[in-house]
């Protein structure tokens, strides 16, 4: 794997032990947490060292996870993955920004590299990503890298207690080496 990426603001590097108060507190933001299905809210004090060691682990089984860094103040701003399913040559593409750093454009910057990487380091044949349906900010970002939406999944996952829609967009091989 890949030990980094490296954008106009942005670096995407491994997560290290030494990441795990800043992860800790991004993603213990309530707002943050009820955009995605495996953040918890109230973040358990103290968990982020066993989230990022579970991440090492899950590489060995075609997880690829980067710490997404502003080069700039060289501070952690939320974490990028692509989710590969070997078999079938498909990665889903997954991502968080922490709310101090929401509308400046990371989270495009740093999928755009990822999406990149799945296809010219990964060889995938397909990228694709799911969001809420009431996560806007999520799934435009997957239009900007150039994903397009092939459906809405009703009721497919749930968060808090509740049945929530998906939104998914995919983006083939064939239509990335077209420039689409």
């Amino acid at each position: 794997m890949t030990n980094f990426l490296e954008t106009e603001r942005l670096l995407l590097r491994r997560l290290k032990l030494e990441d795990a108060r800043r992860v800790e507190e991004l993603a213990s933001d309530y707002e943050l947490a009820k955009t995605t299905l495996n953040v918890p809210h109230p973040y358990p004090v103290g968990s982020a060292a066993d989230f990022i060691q579970s991440m090492w682990a899950a590489e060995e089984k075609g997880l690829v996870v980067f710490a997404v860094v502003e080069k700039e103040s060289e501070s952690l701003v939320g974490i990028i993955n692509i989710k590969q399913t070997l078999a079938f040559k498909r990665g889903e593409l997954g991502y968080w920004i922490g709310r101090p750093y929401w509308g400046k454009g990371y989270g495009t910057e740093a999928a755009r590299a990822m999406v990149a990487y799945g296809f010219d380091t990964l060889r995938l044949n397909k990228v694709f990503a799911g969001a809420f349906v009431d996560n806007p900010g999520s799934w435009r970002i997957m239009e900007k890298v150039g994903l397009k939406h092939e459906g809405t999944w009703r009721q497919h996952a749930m968060r808090d207690g509740k049945f929530v829609d998906l939104a998914y967009y995919g983006l083939l091989r064939e239509e990335y080496e077209r420039g689409e």
